[in-house]
Formats: C-alpha cells, sequence, structure tokens
C-alpha cells in the first residue's frame, strides 16, 4: 500500500472516529439543556401528564437504551420521528437540505469567484499603495460585519425599496424561476459577504509570501515571463493557505445558515434545526447536529487528503 492510501485511510479512521464521539456528545448535550421537552410542550401541565407524555415518546427510558436505539437507526438512515410534528426527520432533511445547499454553493460560488481573484490581484499589486490599502479597507469591513448584521440591514433596505429583489418570500425554482433568482439573490450577498474578505486576505497573504521566497526571483532570472511565474509558481504555492481558509469557510456556511435562514424566512437546513432546539425536539436537534458535524468532518478528511496531493511531505509525514 503506497504512502497516499495509507494516510488517506488514516484520515478516514480519525473521521470515523471522531463522528462516534460527536454522536455522543449531541446527544447528551441536548439534555442537559434546561427543560425538557414534555416541559416545553405543556409548561403549565402536572407531572403526572408530563410523565405520560415521557413514556408515550420513550423519553423515560434509560439514555444508554434511547443513545443506542437512536444511532442503530441513524446508521440506517432512520432519525426518528419528530416529537411535534410526528414526521420522520430523515424525510424533513432531506426537503430542507436542497434548499441550504444552493444557498451555500451560491454563496461559495460567489466568495471564491471575487475573493480569491481580489486577492490575487492585491497580492500582485503590492508596491502600489492605494490598491493594497483598498484591498485591506474592503476585506476588513467584509470580515468585521456580523452576517445578521449586514443582512438586517439589507433586509431593512430591500423591504422598504424593492430595487428588483424580493426578501422574505421564498419561491421554489419550479413555481417562479425569476422570482426564486430574485428572492436568493440578498441571502447569498449577505453569506458570502465574510468569504470574500477572508479569501482575499488569505490570497493576498499568501501571494505576498511565495513573491518573496528565493525560487521565484530564481525563475524570473532564467528566463521565465512574469505570466508563468505567476500560474506555475505563485499561484500553485499559494493555494495551500487559501484551501485552508476555503473548507474553514464552508464548514461557516452551515452556522450561517441557521441565521440567515431564520432572518429571511428561509424554509432551509437550518431554519428547521433552529426550531427544534427552541422547541427541545431531540431527534431534529440530534439529527441535525450530527449531519453538519458530520459534513465538517468530512470536509476536514477531504481538505487533508487534497493537502496531501499537493504536497508529499504532508503524507510523508501522516503515515510515519
Amino acid at each position: 500500500m503506497g504512502a497516499f492510501a495509507r494516510f488517506a485511510l488514516g484520515r478516514l479512521a480519525s473521521a470515523l472516529l471522531t463522528l462516534v464521539g460527536v454522536s455522543v456528545l449531541i446527544f447528551c448535550a441536548i439534555r442537559l439543556v434546561p427543560g425538557s421537552f414534555e416541559e416545553v410542550l405543556v409548561p403549565r401541565g402536572t407531572p403526572e401528564f408530563r410523565a405520560e407524555i415521557a413514556a408515550r415518546l420513550g423519553l423515560d427510558r434509560p439514555l444508554p437504551v434511547q443513545y443506542g436505539k437512536w444511532i442503530v437507526g441513524a446508521l440506517h438512515g432512520d432519525f426518528g420521528l419528530s416529537l411535534v410534528t410526528s414526521t420522520p426527520v430523515a424525510r424533513e432533511f432531506a426537503s430542507r437540505l436542497p434548499v441550504t445547499g444552493e444557498i451555500a454553493l451560491c454563496a461559495v460560488a460567489l466568495a471564491v469567484g471575487v475573493g480569491i481573484p481580489l486577492g490575487i490581484a492585491a497580492g500582485l499589486a503590492q508596491r502600489r499603495p492605494g490598491a493594497a490599502v483598498a484591498s485591506r479597507l474592503f476585506s476588513g469591513f467584509a470580515m468585521s460585519t456580523p452576517d445578521f448584521v449586514l443582512g438586517s440591514i439589507l433586509l431593512y433596505v430591500f423591504s422598504r425599496y424593492s430595487l428588483g429583489l424580493t426578501v422574505g418570500n421564498w419561491v421554489r425554482f419550479g413555481d417562479s424561476p425569476l422570482g426564486h433568482v430574485k428572492g436568493l439573490v440578498v441571502p447569498v450577498v449577505t453569506l458570502s459577504m465574510f468569504g470574500i474578505g477572508i479569501l482575499a486576505t488569505t490570497t493576498r497573504h499568501a501571494v505576498i509570501g511565495v513573491l518573496r521566497q528565493e525560487h521565484v526571483a530564481s525563475a524570473l532570472l532564467r528566463g521565465r515571463s512574469w505570466s508563468q511565474v505567476v500560474r506555475r509558481h505563485v499561484l500553485r504555492n499559494a493555494s495551500i493557505p487559501v484551501l485552508t481558509i476555503a473548507s474553514i469557510y464552508l464548514g461557516y456556511l452551515l452556522g450561517g445558515a441557521v441565521l440567515i435562514e431564520n432572518l429571511f424566512s428561509i424554509p432551509g437546513f437550518g431554519r428547521y434545526l433552529f426550531q427544534g432546539i427552541q422547541s427541545r425536539d431531540y431527534p431534529v436537534v440530534q439529527a441535525g447536529v450530527l449531519l453538519a458535524s458530520g459534513f465538517f468532518v468530512l470536509l476536514n478528511m477531504l481538505t487533508d487528503i487534497a493537502y496531501a496531493a499537493l504536497d508529499p511531505r504532508m503524507r510523508d509525514g501522516g503515515s510515519a
């Protein structure tokens, strides 16, 4: 077995162990939140009535039994029934994940399409103080403005002055393609702003760092053109730190989606999870956090494998 295969298998085993630990933490943490499901459901109910609800839903069983039943079902794709609506949690998430996925992918595309070229241009133009200052100011604003603040400002502006876009009125693409796009623009811009700022900043620093290395100067002395040096040396070597930040940003989108979907009344994964937390709907919260954690762990694993493909030194060290 080659070094790369051993490295990939090691990362896969680590990811599986992490998910096992996460599942235990999720299961315990939701039950440590003050106020059980029956107390939230019937805050003025008698203790006997609450006990009857708990027994009917199986919440009075020992925690190891509840965990075992849940994890066995999860391994088969069955996350149980919502305690509030009695609908299958897996079906509810399956219908909402495409909505969140569309917003997240559009936000990533916008962040990468704007942030990385902006960072490359700023890094290559480091000797022009005006361009460097403008880049730092824009990136600083984009990174320091919280999503809910920017989203609230845009919600107010586009609620008061339509400007051809809609907010708070989600329309499916099949019902009205144009209405769908109009309702998608503002949430995507809000969610992508942090990504644009952090990708631009990271790319700029990475490009400047590579330009200062000796092999770049050597390539220029050997007669290579500036465009060749940028393509073959600068962009390739600067891609590793940018890849790190891009993977972190993708994980960040899951948390951002909870805020944005609630702010703009979007029927996605994040809003459903937030409603589950509010109502202490254990199956919904457990499934939602496990899915989000699984995505983040998978993302980190794939990023590590991509590192190993770009830099053989990493897989050599990882297989040691």
